[in-house]
């Protein structure tokens, strides 16, 4: 009876054994999953990031435009700093003149994240897209000459769409995505998600903090103030503030510089 008791025991520690071991397993597939589009993918991209990836200055952005090429898409010249994050990196299209700052996070998958001609993305901001639920129109896509604030966070589940000349203020963020919450006998985690996406036109200005969630167009020319949190589309040339966002003013004219306010412009000079 001892040795029958002995055997069990034996026999399910075997088995925890076995499933701990599957399930260490399927950790480890599940996180190279999420990082890359295959083990050997996953391996190339980490040797260039260990080896190039932390080198500072001149140097190191001149040694990632030339060698990261073999595992994203440049075209023209783009400057990646230091540290700078890329998850499937395969998804990643940066044009000529685009902009890396330290510590940015892209993670593209699967659709991709495109970053238009001489566009800067500043220190510290997250683009991310995290598609694993097969969400059709999932992505990121930015216009040339826009800026990305510090900090700024964009969440490319149901596909963002963003103009030229686009400029978000830091810890700004643009939420394509939602969770369901309508049944209260079940958790949201497993209600599922929407996804419609988000659109911001030409010429958009948003403040700092400001939020943009799913399923809103932003119209050209518009300005959305800091703090703001946008839950309808904005027509064209509107300021819009406020928690839910309202219309303050129509983008005119009479409103530039009417303070009195010295305004500036690149080449230096001002208007009074």
């Amino acid at each position: 009876m001892t040795h029958h008791s002995e055997y069990v025991g034996g026999a399910e520690r075997a088995h925890r054994e076995k499933r701990k071991s599957y399930s260490a397993i399927n950790s480890v597939q599940l996180y190279l999953s999420r990082q890359a589009d295959g083990v050997f993918r996953y391996v190339i991209e980490q040797i260039l990031y260990l080896f190039i990836g932390w080198i500072p200055t001149v140097v190191g952005i001149g040694l990632r435009a030339v060698i990261y090429r073999l595992i994203l898409h440049m075209h023209g010249w783009a400057a990646i700093e230091n540290h700078v994050r890329l998850r499937y990196a395969n998804h990643i299209h940066l044009e000529n003149g685009a902009y890396l700052d330290q510590n940015v996070y892209l993670h593209a998958t699967p659709n991709g994240i495109r970053i238009g001609k001489n566009t800067i993305v500043m220190n510290g901001a997250v683009l991310h897209v995290y598609n694993f639920r097969n969400l059709p129109h999932s992505g990121i896509t930015i216009g040339q000459d826009s800026l990305i604030g510090e900090y700024c966070v964009i969440r490319g589940q149901g596909g963002v769409v963003m103009g030229d000349r686009v400029y978000t203020s830091p810890f700004s963020q643009i939420i394509a995505v939602n969770h369901v919450f309508d049944d209260p006998e079940v958790s949201f985690v497993h209600q599922g998600i929407t996804a419609q996406g988000i659109v911001i036109e030409d010429d958009v200005w948003i403040g700092s903090g400001a939020i943009i969630t799913d399923g809103v167009r932003v119209g050209r020319g518009s300005v959305v103030a800091a703090g703001a949190v946008v839950t309808r589309d904005v027509p064209d040339y509107t300021v819009v503030g406020g928690v839910p966002a309202k219309t303050l003013r129509v983008v005119g004219k009479k409103n530039v510089a009417d303070d009195g306010k010295p305004v500036y412009f690149s080449s230096g000079e001002t208007a009074l």
